[in-house]
Protein backbone atom coordinates (compact mmCIF):
# COMPACT_ATOMS: atom_id res chain seq x y z
CA UNK A 1 0.00 0.00 0.00
CA UNK A 2 1.39 3.41 -1.02
CA UNK A 3 1.98 6.23 1.41
CA UNK A 4 -0.75 8.85 1.20
CA UNK A 5 -1.67 12.38 2.21
CA UNK A 6 -4.93 14.28 2.49
CA UNK A 7 -5.56 16.93 -0.20
CA UNK A 8 -8.10 19.76 -0.10
CA UNK A 9 -8.63 22.18 -2.98
CA UNK A 10 -10.86 25.05 -1.93
CA UNK A 11 -12.04 28.11 -3.86
CA UNK A 12 -13.90 31.15 -2.60
CA UNK A 13 -17.13 29.48 -3.74
CA UNK A 14 -16.77 25.85 -2.63
CA UNK A 15 -14.70 22.85 -1.69
CA UNK A 16 -13.68 21.52 -5.12
CA UNK A 17 -11.77 18.40 -4.05
CA UNK A 18 -11.15 16.60 -0.78
CA UNK A 19 -9.57 13.18 -0.62
CA UNK A 20 -6.57 10.97 -0.13
CA UNK A 21 -3.78 11.13 -2.70
CA UNK A 22 -0.41 9.58 -3.47
CA UNK A 23 0.93 12.57 -5.39
CA UNK A 24 -0.03 16.12 -6.34
CA UNK A 25 1.51 18.54 -8.81
CA UNK A 26 0.70 22.24 -8.94
CA UNK A 27 1.82 25.39 -10.76
CA UNK A 28 3.78 27.11 -8.00
CA UNK A 29 5.05 30.67 -8.31
CA UNK A 30 8.56 29.64 -9.43
CA UNK A 31 7.50 26.62 -11.50
CA UNK A 32 5.75 23.28 -11.36
CA UNK A 33 6.00 21.52 -8.00
CA UNK A 34 5.50 17.84 -7.21
CA UNK A 35 4.46 16.81 -3.72
CA UNK A 36 4.65 13.37 -2.17
CA UNK A 37 3.54 12.30 1.33
CA UNK A 38 5.84 13.55 4.10
CA UNK A 39 7.00 16.50 1.97
CA UNK A 40 8.73 19.24 3.95
CA UNK A 41 6.39 22.03 5.10
CA UNK A 42 5.96 24.67 2.42
CA UNK A 43 3.86 27.74 1.72
CA UNK A 44 3.88 29.18 -1.80
CA UNK A 45 1.74 31.14 -4.21
CA UNK A 46 0.04 29.29 -7.03
CA UNK A 47 -0.21 30.73 -10.53
CA UNK A 48 -2.92 29.87 -13.10
CA UNK A 49 -2.67 26.30 -14.31
CA UNK A 50 -3.42 22.64 -13.71
CA UNK A 51 -3.40 20.90 -10.35
CA UNK A 52 -3.02 17.15 -10.87
CA UNK A 53 -3.97 14.78 -8.06
CA UNK A 54 -3.09 11.07 -8.21
CA UNK A 55 -5.88 9.45 -6.18
CA UNK A 56 -4.67 6.94 -3.60
CA UNK A 57 -4.93 3.21 -4.41
CA UNK A 58 -6.37 3.96 -7.85
CA UNK A 59 -5.34 4.67 -11.43
CA UNK A 60 -7.51 7.80 -11.30
CA UNK A 61 -5.95 11.23 -11.71
CA UNK A 62 -8.04 14.32 -10.98
CA UNK A 63 -7.15 17.42 -12.99
CA UNK A 64 -8.32 20.83 -11.80
CA UNK A 65 -7.78 24.37 -13.08
CA UNK A 66 -6.80 27.03 -10.53
CA UNK A 67 -6.53 30.72 -11.37
CA UNK A 68 -4.07 31.44 -8.57
CA UNK A 69 -3.95 31.37 -4.80
CA UNK A 70 -1.87 29.72 -2.10
CA UNK A 71 -0.61 26.20 -1.52
CA UNK A 72 0.28 24.90 1.93
CA UNK A 73 2.10 21.63 2.45
CA UNK A 74 2.32 19.82 5.77
CA UNK A 75 3.77 16.29 6.07
CA UNK A 76 0.38 14.55 5.64
CA UNK A 77 -1.88 17.37 4.39
CA UNK A 78 -1.83 19.58 1.28
CA UNK A 79 -4.24 22.51 0.99
CA UNK A 80 -4.74 24.62 -2.12
CA UNK A 81 -6.62 27.85 -1.42
CA UNK A 82 -7.51 28.96 -4.93
CA UNK A 83 -8.97 32.25 -6.11
CA UNK A 84 -11.00 30.17 -8.56
CA UNK A 85 -10.92 26.40 -9.04
CA UNK A 86 -12.74 24.40 -11.69
CA UNK A 87 -12.76 20.69 -12.36
CA UNK A 88 -11.01 20.17 -15.69
CA UNK A 89 -14.04 18.46 -17.22
CA UNK A 90 -16.20 21.51 -16.36
CA UNK A 91 -14.10 24.05 -18.30
CA UNK A 92 -15.95 25.47 -21.30
CA UNK A 93 -13.48 25.27 -24.20
CA UNK A 94 -15.43 27.70 -26.39
CA UNK A 95 -15.48 30.33 -23.64
CA UNK A 96 -11.75 29.85 -22.98
CA UNK A 97 -10.94 30.23 -26.68
CA UNK A 98 -13.12 33.36 -26.88
CA UNK A 99 -11.44 34.84 -23.77
CA UNK A 100 -8.02 34.14 -25.30
CA UNK A 101 -9.02 35.83 -28.57
CA UNK A 102 -10.40 38.90 -26.76
CA UNK A 103 -7.29 39.19 -24.56
CA UNK A 104 -4.97 38.94 -27.56
CA UNK A 105 -7.01 41.63 -29.33
CA UNK A 106 -6.89 43.88 -26.23
CA UNK A 107 -3.10 43.45 -26.01
CA UNK A 108 -2.74 44.34 -29.67
CA UNK A 109 -4.88 47.47 -29.33
CA UNK A 110 -4.11 48.47 -25.73
CA UNK A 111 -4.74 52.04 -24.71
CA UNK A 112 -3.39 52.33 -21.17
CA UNK A 113 -0.86 50.28 -19.26
CA UNK A 114 -3.68 49.15 -16.93
CA UNK A 115 -5.68 47.80 -19.89
CA UNK A 116 -2.54 46.03 -21.11
CA UNK A 117 -1.86 44.44 -17.70
CA UNK A 118 -5.47 43.25 -17.37
CA UNK A 119 -5.39 41.81 -20.89
CA UNK A 120 -2.15 39.98 -20.13
CA UNK A 121 -3.67 38.47 -16.96
CA UNK A 122 -6.76 37.38 -18.87
CA UNK A 123 -4.58 35.84 -21.58
CA UNK A 124 -2.57 33.86 -19.01
CA UNK A 125 -5.77 32.48 -17.47
CA UNK A 126 -7.29 31.56 -20.85
CA UNK A 127 -4.12 29.80 -21.99
CA UNK A 128 -3.92 27.90 -18.67
CA UNK A 129 -7.54 26.73 -19.04
CA UNK A 130 -6.85 25.57 -22.58
CA UNK A 131 -3.75 23.69 -21.36
CA UNK A 132 -5.91 21.84 -18.81
CA UNK A 133 -8.40 20.94 -21.55
CA UNK A 134 -5.51 19.73 -23.72
CA UNK A 135 -4.18 17.51 -20.89
CA UNK A 136 -7.63 15.97 -20.46
CA UNK A 137 -7.96 15.31 -24.20
CA UNK A 138 -4.55 13.60 -24.31
CA UNK A 139 -5.60 11.33 -21.44
CA UNK A 140 -8.90 10.52 -23.15
CA UNK A 141 -11.12 11.95 -20.39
Amino acid sequence: MAMTMHVDVVSAEALIYSGVAEFISAPAEKGEIGILPRHAPLLTRVRPGAVRIKVANSDEEVILYVSGGMLEVQPHVVTVLADTAIRGKDIDEAKALDAKRRAEEAIKNHGTSMDFAMAQAELVEAVAKLAVIDKLKKRGH
